[in-house]
């Protein structure tokens, strides 16, 4: 994604509430099944909380029964990155927004067909779009 962007502390922490300020500046996890996604199965696509990018289609969340909102796939392009998280002495694969670098939660490689994927997400990190919209 071409159009990065970058906000100081002090104006992500006016945008956000303390939950997603805390989950996706700081690299916080809420705790499972709380979030109001978790259980969402209306159609539409899920959107970075902080930059609105489009990250995740309703068509690929499943009920993984981990407690957040779990997804096979992202939707194509590039809204969805990956690094390592050597973090808690495990070893796991954190993805991010690529325009606003903010935490979304972790990919898996125990999710289903097609791609055997679990992207394992923080509701607090994702906003909806329904597809009436």
């Amino acid at each position: 994604m071409s159009d990065k962007i970058v906000k100081s502390e002090a104006e992500w922490r006016d945008q956000l509430t303390a939950e997603q300020y805390y989950i996706t500046r700081e690299h916080g996890t809420e705790r499972a099944f709380t979030g109001v996604l978790d259980k969402h199965y209306d159609d539409g696509t899920y959107h970075c909380i902080c930059c609105d990018a489009p990250l995740f289609s309703s068509k690929t969340k499943f009920n993984s029964g981990s407690g957040w909102p779990s997804f096979y796939d992202k939707l194509d392009g590039d809204t969805v990155g990956e690094s390592e998280d050597n973090s808690l002495f495990m070893r796991r694969t954190e993805v991010h927004c690529t325009r606003c670098e903010a935490h979304l939660g972790h990919v898996f490689p125990d999710g289903p067909a097609p791609t055997g994927l679990r992207y394992c997400i923080n509701s607090a990190s994702l906003s909806f779009r329904d597809a009436q919209d």
